[in-house]
Parts: C-alpha cells; sequence; structure tokens
C-alpha cells in the first residue's frame, strides 16, 4: 500500500533491508530474512521479532520502496507490500505514470514535491471511504496492513482497532498485537522465531469477562470452544473490554437475533462500523437505559454543572446530559438528585447568572430550572434555544422586534430627508445604516436599488417572462447542472424545501443560463441566488442575478473564474500593505488565494451562517467588492494571533473556520429553525462570540480608506498577472503531456508551442470577426484550448518541415493535415501537431516510410489540382480550405462517418456522457499500428507517391543515385505484381505492366523536364484505369526500398530541428504577410 512519505535512515548498522531493484528516483527493497531459506539467520530472526513488537507498518512490511534523488542523502518511505505481487504492482505504476514526468522538473526539489503530492492523492483516494472516521487515519492504516498480511482474512473483514498487549501460554506471557474486527478477535505475536497466531470467531465466544488473580492483576478472560485465553498488559482494559463486548454482542445479535438487527440501521452496514461509533453507542444506551427514554435518543452533549433544587435550597452537584429530544439531569453527589424534561415541555431558555454561569430553563407547567457553573454557558443557551424552538424568553422576542421597527424607522427618517428612489442622497449616514444592517422589510427594494438592478428592470419590461418562457423545456448541460444543485441550495430553509421555492430557483438559473450561454451556469450562483429570493421577488432576484454576474463581479461566474483569481491578487496585494506581519509568516501567499475563493464566490455565504451573511450581502450591494476585501482583512486581522501560531496551512484553515462558526447576528428576527449561527454547531469552540454587525463596522473604520478607484486600479494591473500565469499553466500540462509522445528536448517543444500558439493569435490580429476565434476554448481540455486549421497548418509546416523544399509541399501539406485531423472538425491541436513533426525528424526510416505511404491513401489523400493552371502546385487559401473539408470515400468509410455522427461533440444538443466514455474506451483499449493493418495503395496512388518521392529528391547530392533507385523499385514492385496476380489467376489474360512500368523510368531527372513526365506518367496513370487495377502493399514498398542503400541514408539523415525554429520565429511573421 501507499504510505505518507516519510524520511528514512537508510544506512542501518544492522543491515535490515535487501536491495532487489532501483532507477534513478526509487528503491525497491526487501526486509532480510523473508523469503529466505532457513528465515534469513540470526538477523531474520531478530528482524522478525522486532517487526512483531514494534508499531510501525515501514519496520513490518516484508518490502518497501523509497524515493530518492540523485543528489540527495535523503531518502523517503512511499510505499510497502505483504507479497512481491503487491509490491510489484506499485512498483510498475512508479515507473509508467511518475518516472516519464519527472524529467520535465528542474530541480530535486520539485521532484520530491511532485512524488509526495502524488503519493498523498493517491492515499487520500484510497481512504476516502474507510478511514476518514478514525482519529489517527494514517495510524489505522499501517494497523490494516499488518492485520491483513497476518492473518490473510478476506478483504470484506472490517478491522475496527487494535491495541498491544500479551497473550498467556501457560506461564508465559508473549508480547504481540490484539486486532478487533466485526467477526473476529485475532492476535499475533512474534518472538525470536516463535510465531503465534490466533483467530477466534465472536460468535464462538462462550464467556468474556475482566479478572484478576496473584499473577495476573488485571486480564481479559475469553473462554472459545471450551478453551481458555488470557490477554493482560492494556494500556486501557476498560476501553478494550468495552469495545470487545459490543462486537461479541453485535455478531450474537446479526447471526440468531437477525429481526432485531435489522431494524438496528446505526449497525447494519459492518463496513461503517468504527471504534469512534462503538463508544458513542455505548454510551447513548447507557445514557436512555437509565433515564427509561426511547432507544432512538442518541446522547449528544455532557455537562458537569450545578442543579438547584428548591425545595431542599441547596445546590446538587452532577451532570446535565442532552440528546435530541431531552435535556436530563443526574446528581453525582449522593443525592440520587435526577430530572427528565422534554424539549416539548420548554418555553424558555436563558443566560441566569452570567457570573455563576446560570443557566435557567422554563417549561409549560411553569416551572423553572436554573443550572450553574455550566461550561460554555452562552453557547449551550444558543443551542438548546434552536433545539426546543425558543429562541429566547418573550421579552428577548420583544427587543428583537423593536430593534427591527427602530431599523425601518431610521430609514424612513432617512428617506424623508434624502430622498427616497433611485435619485437619493447618498451619504456617510446611508453607509452607517447599512452596516447596521438593513431591515428585512426594506432589504429586497434597497438591494435593486444600491446594485442599479432597478434600472434594468425598468428598461426591459416583460423580458424576464419572455425568457423565462424560451427556455422552459430546454435541455443543456447548464440546465443538467442546475436540476443537480437545486436541492443544495440552503436546504435548511424552509423555503426551498418546497416546490414553490425549488421552481422559482430553477427558473430563474435556466433563465440566466439562456440569456448568458457564455456563463450558463456555474455552482455558487445557485447559492447566491437562493438569498437574493428570500428577500426579492422572482424577477428582482433574476436581475440582482444579471448585476452580479455582469457587472458586480465580472468574469467570476465562468469555467477559469478569471475573475475571482483577479480580486484575490488584489486581496494579496491589500494584505502586503495593511497586515505585513501576516505575509512575513506566511511563505506561500497562494494560501489566501485558496482559503478565500468561497468568500469571493458566495459572498461569504459559504462560509458564514444566513443570518450573518445576509448583512455582507447589504454591503457588498452598497459598496461592491470593496465591501468584500474590507471585511476579509478584517478578518484576518481579528485571528492575527492565532494566524501567527499556525504551523501549517491546515491548521490556518481551522482557525478561520472556527472563527466563522462564531459570527452571529443577535439582532436577527429570523426564525430559528433558519438560523445557521454558532449555536447549530455542535463542536466547541474557543472563540468568543462576534457579532456580525460589529465585524463589518470595525472593517469600515480599519480599512475604510481603500478607495474603489485604487480597487479597480489593482484589478486591470492583476489581470495580466492572473491571465499569464494561467497560459503557464496552460502550456506546462501541454508540455508534460505531449514530452511523453515525441523525442524533441523540452526547450524546442517550449519553442514549438510558442509558435503553435503564435500561429493561432497571428490569425486574429486583424480579423476581428475571425472565425479562428472560435477556436480558442479555455473550457476544453489543455491539449485542445489552442487548435490551428488547414491554413495555419500550412505556414507552419513550410516553415518548419525538413520537407519543405518539396514542389507539391502545399499538397503535402494538405494530406498531411487530413492525416491528423481524426475528428473531421477541420482542426488539429499541439499534440496532434508535435507528433507529425517528431516523425520527420526523429522518426526511423520505417516511421518516415509509413507516414509518406499513408500520406497518399484515404482519408489523407485527395486529387489536388489548382483552379490556376499557371501557379503551378501553389494552393490558394480557399482551395485549401475546400480540399481540407472533402472526404474521400474508403474502406471504413461508412463506420468512420457512422462514428463521426455519434460523437458526443457533435451538435448543440445535449452532450452524450456515454459517447464521451465509450469514444475513450475505445482510445484506451487501441492496439499500435502493425504495418500489416495499412490498406493496399492503388494504382493512382502509387503514381503520386511516386512523385512526391522524386520532388523530395530534387536538390540532394545524391539525386541521380535516387532517381535511378526509385526507377528500379517501381519496376521491380510493378513486375512482383504482374508475377502475384497470374499465380492467382493463370488462366485470365493479364495486361502487361510495361506502359506503367515505364512511367517512373521515363521521368527526366532534371528540373524543367519533371513536368511534362508528370504529365505523361498522368495520362499513362488514366489510360490504365479501365483495366485491371493494380495494388501494392506497404510491406512490398518497404522491402524493395531498403535494398537501395541511397534511399535509407536520405531518410536516415539527421536535421536539426533548432534551426528551423530559429528561422521560423525571424519569418512567421512574414509568412503571414504574403498569405
Amino acid at each position: 500500500m501507499w504510505l505518507k512519505p516519510e524520511e528514512v535512515l537508510l544506512k542501518n548498522a544492522l543491515k535490515l533491508w535487501v536491495q532487489e531493484r532501483s532507477n534513478q528516483y526509487f528503491v525497491l527493497q526487501r526486509r532480510r530474512g523473508y523469503g529466505e531459506e532457513g528465515g534469513g539467520g540470526l538477523a531474520g530472526l531478530l528482524v522478525g521479532t522486532l517487526d512483531a513488537v514494534l508499531d510501525s507498518t515501514s519496520k513490518v512490511a516484508p518490502f518497501r520502496i523509497l524515493h530518492q534523488t540523485p543528489d540527495s542523502q535523503v531518502y523517503w518511505s512511499i510505499a510497502c507490500g505483504s507479497s512481491r505481487e503487491e509490491i510489484t504492482e506499485h512498483w510498475d505504476w512508479l515507473e509508467h505514470n511518475v518516472m516519464k514526468t519527472l524529467s520535465v522538473f528542474d530541480s530535486n526539489e520539485d521532484i520530491t514535491s511532485f512524488v509526495q503530492g502524488k503519493i498523498r492523492g493517491l492515499i487520500a483516494e484510497e481512504g476516502k471511504g474507510s478511514f476518514v472516521k478514525e482519529e489517527d487515519p494514517e495510524k489505522f492504516r499501517e494497523g490494516l496492513m499488518k492485520f491483513e498480511k497476518c492473518f490473510g482474512l478476506p478483504e470484506q473483514e472490517k478491522l475496527v482497532t487494535y491495541y498491544s498487549c500479551s497473550y498467556w501460554k501457560g506461564r508465559v506471557p508473549c508480547q504481540g498485537w490484539l486486532y478487533l474486527s466485526t467477526n473476529f478477535l485475532s492476535f499475533y505475536s512474534f518472538l525470536l522465531g516463535a510465531e503465534i497466531k490466533l483467530i477466534i470467531s465472536w460468535d464462538e465466544i462462550s464467556k468474556l469477562e475482566k479478572t484478576s488473580n496473584v499473577i495476573l492483576t488485571e486480564s481479559i478472560h475469553v473462554c472459545s470452544r471450551g478453551e481458555d485465553h488470557y490477554f493482560s498488559m492494556f494500556l486501557h482494559i476498560s476501553e478494550t473490554f468495552l469495545l470487545m463486548e459490543q462486537l461479541a454482542n453485535y455478531a450474537v445479535r446479526r447471526l440468531f437475533d437477525k429481526e432485531t438487527f435489522e431494524n438496528d440501521l446505526v449497525l447494519h452496514d459492518p463496513l461503517q462500523i468504527t471504534k469512534r461509533g462503538l463508544e458513542s453507542r455505548a454510551h447513548s444506551e447507557q445514557f436512555s437505559a437509565f433515564f427509561r427514554l426511547p432507544k432512538e435518543e442518541t446522547l449528544k452533549e455532557v455537562h458537569e454543572c450545578f442543579l438547584w433544587v428548591p425545595f431542599s435550597h441547596y445546590n446538587t452537584h452532577g451532570k446535565m446530559c442532552i440528546s435530541e429530544n431531552y435535556i436530563c439531569f443526574a446528581s453525582q453527589d449522593g443525592s440520587l438528585c435526577s430530572v427528565i424534561i422534554p424539549l416539548r415541555e420548554v418555553t424558555g431558555v436563558d443566560k441566569a447568572d452570567p457570573a455563576n454561569k446560570g443557566v435557567s430553563i422554563s417549561t409549560k407547567g411553569k416551572t423553572a430550572f436554573r443550572f450553574t457553573e455550566v461550561r460554555d454557558f452562552e453557547q449551550l443557551v444558543a443551542k438548546l434555544r434552536m433545539k426546543c424552538s425558543a429562541t429566547s424568553s418573550p421579552q428577548h422576542i420583544m427587543n428583537t422586534e423593536l430593534k427591527e421597527k427602530m431599523k425601518e424607522q431610521s430609514w424612513n427618517i432617512l428617506f424623508v430627508e434624502r430622498g427616497h428612489g433611485v435619485s437619493m442622497f447618498r451619504t456617510k449616514k446611508t453607509r452607517d445604516l447599512v452596516v447596521r444592517g438593513i431591515p428585512e422589510a426594506l432589504r429586497g427594494e434597497l438591494w435593486l436599488l444600491f446594485s442599479g438592478a432597478v434600472n434594468d428592470m425598468a428598461s426591459n419590461p416583460g423580458y424576464y417572462t419572455e425568457l423565462v418562457e424560451k427556455s422552459l423545456g430546454t435541455c443543456t448541460l447548464a440546465t443538467d447542472e442546475i436540476e443537480r444543485d437545486l436541492r443544495r441550495s440552503l436546504p435548511e430553509h424552509p423555503a426551498f424545501q418546497s416546490d414553490t421555492g425549488i421552481s422559482a430557483l430553477r427558473r430563474v438559473l435556466t433563465a440566466y443560463a439562456y440569456r448568458n450561454p457564455q456563463i450558463g451556469y456555474c455552482q455558487a450562483m445557485n447559492i447566491l441566488t437562493s438569498v437574493l429570493l428570500l428577500y426579492a421577488k422572482e424577477e428582482e432576484a433574476f436581475w440582482l442575478l444579471v448585476a452580479v454576474c455582469e457587472r458586480m463581479l465580472p468574469d467570476y461566474f465562468n469555467r477559469r473564474i478569471i475573475g475571482a483569481l483577479v480580486d484575490q491578487a488584489v486581496f494579496e496585494e491589500l494584505i502586503r500593505v495593511h497586515l505585513p506581519q501576516l505575509t512575513d509568516h506566511m511563505t506561500d501567499m497562494t494560501f489566501f488565494s485558496s482559503v478565500s475563493l468561497s468568500w469571493f464566490l458566495t459572498l461569504f455565504i459559504s462560509v458564514l451562517p444566513i443570518e450573518s451573511a445576509v448583512n455582507v450581502v447589504d454591503c457588498f450591494f452598497y459598496d461592491g467588492i470593496k465591501a468584500i476585501l474590507q471585511l476579509g482583512l478584517a478578518v484576518l486581522e481579528y485571528n492575527m494571533e492565532k494566524l501567527l501560531t499556525c504551523k501549517d496551512d491546515a491548521e490556518a484553515v481551522t482557525v478561520l473556520n472556527r472563527f466563522f462558526d462564531s459570527v452571529t447576528n443577535k439582532d436577527s428576527p429570523l426564525p430559528p429553525a433558519v438560523q445557521q449561527g454558532s449555536n447549530l454547531s455542535d463542536t466547541k469552540s474557543d472563540h468568543p462570540k462576534v457579532d456580525i454587525t460589529d465585524l463589518i463596522r470595525e472593517s469600515n473604520e480599519r480599512y475604510g480608506d481603500i478607495r474603489y478607484e485604487d480597487v479597480e486600479s489593482m484589478r486591470c494591473r492583476n489581470r495580466l498577472y492572473v491571465i499569464q500565469t494561467l497560459e503557464a499553466t496552460t502550456k506546462q500540462n501541454v508540455l508534460r503531456v505531449v514530452s511523453q509522445d515525441v523525442k524533441f528536448s523540452p526547450s524546442d517543444l517550449e519553442e514549438l508551442y510558442e509558435l503553435f500558439k503564435k500561429e493561432h493569435f497571428l490569425s486574429c490580429y486583424w480579423n476581428v470577426n475571425s472565425p479562428v476565434l472560435q477556436h480558442h476554448d479555455a473550457s476544453l481540455p489543455y491539449l485542445d484550448q489552442y487548435r490551428i486549421d488547414c491554413q495555419q497548418f500550412r505556414v507552419l509546416c513550410h516553415l518548419l518541415s525538413p520537407w519543405s523544399h518539396c514542389a507539391n509541399r502545399d499538397s503535402l501539406a494538405l494530406w498531411t493535415f487530413r492525416l491528423m485531423d481524426e475528428s473531421s472538425d477541420g482542426l488539429i491541436n499541439f499534440k496532434q501537431f508535435a507528433c507529425v513533426l517528431d516523425t520527420m525528424y526523429n522518426g526511423s526510416f520505417t516511421d518516415k516510410l509509413k507516414l509518406l505511404f499513408k500520406l497518399h491513401i484515404p482519408p489523407a489523400f485527395t486529387e489536388v489540382e489548382s483552379l490556376s493552371p499557371s501557379k503551378g502546385g501553389y494552393l490558394s487559401k480557399e482551395e485549401l480550405i475546400h480540399f481540407s473539408q472533402l472526404s474521400v470515400s474508403s474502406v471504413g468509410d461508412s463506420l468512420e462517418s457512422d462514428s463521426l455522427k455519434s460523437s458526443p461533440e457533435k451538435g448543440r444538443g445535449k452532450v452524450d456522457i456515454q459517447a464521451y466514455l465509450k469514444q475513450w474506451q475505445e482510445e484506451l483499449l487501441k492496439k499500435e499500428e502493425n504495418i500489416k493493418d495499412l490498406p493496399r495503395m492503388n494504382q493512382s496512388q502509387f503514381i503520386q507517391f511516386s512523385k512526391t518521392l522524386y520532388n523530395l529528391f530534387h536538390g540532394d547530392p545524391e539525386e541521380e543515385l535516387l532517381y535511378q533507385a526509385i526507377a528500379v523499385v517501381t519496376s521491380l514492385l510493378l513486375k512482383m505484381e504482374e508475377v502475384g496476380r497470374r499465380l492467382q489467376s493463370p488462366t485470365s489474360p493479364v495486361k502487361s505492366p510495361v506502359a506503367v512500368a515505364e512511367v517512373p523510368a521515363e521521368i527526366p531527372r532534371k528540373g524543367q523536364e519533371e513536368r511534362s513526365s508528370e504529365q505523361t506518367g498522368g495520362s499513362r496513370a488514366q489510360s490504365l484505369r479501365g483495366d485491371h487495377e493494380w495494388s501494392f502493399a506497404f510491406e512490398q514498398i518497404l522491402a524493395s526500398l531498403l535494398n537501395e542503400p541511397a534511399f535509407v541514408r536520405f531518410f536516415e539523415k539527421p536535421h536539426d530541428i533548432k534551426v528551423k525554429i530559429e528561422s521560423a520565429k525571424n519569418l512567421q511573421l512574414k509568412a503571414r504577410t504574403r498569405v
């Protein structure tokens, strides 16, 4: 299995490991003594003893893999295995998936970082369902690996936990490990060659008890099939015994009380059983039994406190136990006092005496229970208010309603003084009122006003209704994503627990996706729209969404979220200016980007409780992105001390999450079922409560001097940086993928990529409406983000191809493009471009000849004749595009056309995911092309093939020899074909191939006569088409050409791509100007 990378000491005095395999970056080792005759002698016995006693998989597994770098003395353990097959599988995976990639890194640190990240990612994928519920997932992985190695039980057997202990065999204790799984109690020990392996089924145990005697002070006695077993020396024997008891009862119920067991949803799935779950279940069962409560009750919290007993006039010490529906108290001072308070009877929960941490609970019977010295009493009061739907006493409700009325009155006074509506005066007092929170009754109206959406709506009457009708029933990728996310949008809010709210949300999102297909739908839009619908009508929410997506947060809601990345870069810049001590502490500023992305995308709605988040949205609609930036700075400053003590990013994220959980809105009039403040969290927080109004006010006071103009300036500056960073990432990923399939050096490949991308952009510079603009889609995979058409490829081919001197180079470029355009969409990507160039420059004689052969057969080959004879072999742009889109019938043409019709990329309808998966599977199963699978070349194609060879040889120092060689080879091939036909049908008359054989023989060897010869050859070939067609297999042509040394020397002659690249960089713009 894969291990969390850890440093290891390779030079071990005991020589515990034997090296079996190694390469530049990895070492495979075998544990000494494992797999050796006699156990490896004394060293093997010592190693085995250590493996049984020590708790470390890296010391237990018989095989392991270490990561190393050439110039480093540090080794990292990354994998281990219990068998040679398992470790070999890991080794092969590293060689096939990691080794090729490592060559692209420049430094050892980058290599090590990449390997560690890859291994951690594999561990995370493996452990998604199995280890997340364990307290120490890494340690549990080690125990699980040893458990599987030692006992060989089926994979379905779920290990619950394991303990170090001693097993008594007679009077001798054997130190080892006790494993508790869903069906078995297992023990393993290995000391100085003596191995003890014990497996006991839970359903076979007849007695399970804790005992003690003179020798064993405390032990666990297990009796199975009349045989006694004793285990001792546990660190926590009571905890171990409780879990053993639970697992034994679980097995008995499963096998012997099946009906009861099936009704127990908690333990019905064995894979969900964990140590923590069993402990929690045991406490809940004890709680329910003691207080005579329904079995469904689950113990949630326990608080030590004092309860005032009015009739005795004293405080009794005990524990307050809280479940879903009950508050219970049991004394621990001998008074035997217990109380059961159903939450349905509770009418009010208040803080009774803050000095003594008091909690007062009032019931319908007008009885009040007063608890004191309650730890975290404020959080407890908030939680209990939520549970019993009694947010506070009637006095508090009156206060909240009064505050809301006072807010409304303040706004009404402002409207009288400064106007009401679009033309109102907006002053500092307006901002102050916004900071305090807009009243619920006015929120929708003022959001429309401050965002400017009111103007859009007034300018487009009836637009939304028309849009809803048009978008109704449409089925696109956006609508599929919308349907998937509808139920995830504020699911706890009553407004979105009914079809009415869900339908309104669906209509708004679908209408906007129809209005703006460039954005369509993006995650986070559903959360934002849900909040808008809470305070605005459906049409108003639509126009608010338009204002946010298209004006206030430009480029946020698309696949590359460039706008959000730009604002995060602005945020980082502001942090450097206003919080320098934090930037000095954080070595990597990208942490702030990763943690704050959701802040910007959802306007803090996803991290703050809804009753607090709406206050942030108030400020956003008034001040724009400036409000979000200010609040982000205030959050970081508030947590400055804790962030400065964090050792890693994960710890810092935890600090910020706990802070957000502690943010409340004491003035919120929302009902308790809707509020999501820290009172809803079961986890204790060391953060004191922070009121959102105070936090926003502080952010305005400290960072209110940030001007909107400065923010826009920083946005423009950072947009360039963000886009270039994204482009650099795209390039790195493309080069990493392509480098595995070509032999070009990394520097040459990078230069080719830049030329390829440059050619794409050159087509866009002088023509705003160029169709080439449509070829770039940043939402596509990296390889397909930049693609070029046939015209652009011709320019690059003339600049870079070693065969560009050929007289029919336009035709050659056309056929090459058609060969690469497998999808028949008139576009090719960089990988296809680089691979064909790699064949021309670095391919073997066979590879280059095979490429030329394939260029002269369908689907690449098509008859080419220029419309203007005076231009010779030159093709205009229109002719080139025309010929590149022609379809040429071939043997598998019907199959190809069917596959193209069913291609998931064709058409504008719904994307067929199944078709994508099928296409991907076919590509994975595609075998390496065999030369025997190539179709035969017919007579006219062979003549054109011969012409191309003559054109390639023109100007070569061995031109004379090459012309003679091709004449000999052509004659030989035709004679071989004639003999073959006669052998197949000796009675049928066959026309002599002399006429055809004379075609290449009569072709002159010098300049101007070549064209007349080609015409002669073409006419003779035309005259032969009515007779028997001749065809040649690739093997025949290859075998014939291999007999001519001049041919072999020509195609194996090395060409320097660097010279071509330098020339292309200088001539690319000129070539574009000529075109």
